[in-house]
């Protein structure tokens, strides 16, 4: 039996503490969907965002190595973000999750309906 435990070492729990928030999949899949942004770009394409909760998202998904951020020397400054390798890793992933919501939503939707 697999043991999915608070403690010690559990990748299962750590890597969707990260992901499963609201906001990290929607940077990656508007990342890997228009190639390098810039901070007001991404801002824009996910519109109810704040920009306080986009600068930590991808602050977090920079830190796992799943984002890359490049600031450029100019005045004033230009800041990119772009997937790493890594993070490019994971689109397909996210892909099929996004996939199985498209063909379940409806099901999903008649089962809350049922159970309100």
């Amino acid at each position: 039996m697999k043991n999915f435990h608070p403690t010690g070492n559990c990748p299962v729990r750590d890597v969707l503490s990260r992901l499963g928030d609201k906001w990290s999949m929607l940077v990656l899949i508007t990342l890997n969907a228009n190639g390098t942004m810039r901070f007001s770009d991404i801002h824009k394409t996910i519109e109810d965002v704040s920009q306080r909760m986009l600068t930590v998202t991808l602050r977090t998904l920079e830190s796992d190595g799943l984002v890359e951020r490049k600031v450029y020397a100019e005045v004033p400054p230009r800041v990119e973000y772009n997937l790493t390798e890594t993070g490019g890793t994971l689109i397909p992933h996210i892909e099929g999750l996004v996939g199985w919501a498209l063909e379940n939503m409806n099901t999903i939707l008649e089962h809350r309906q049922i159970h309100v």
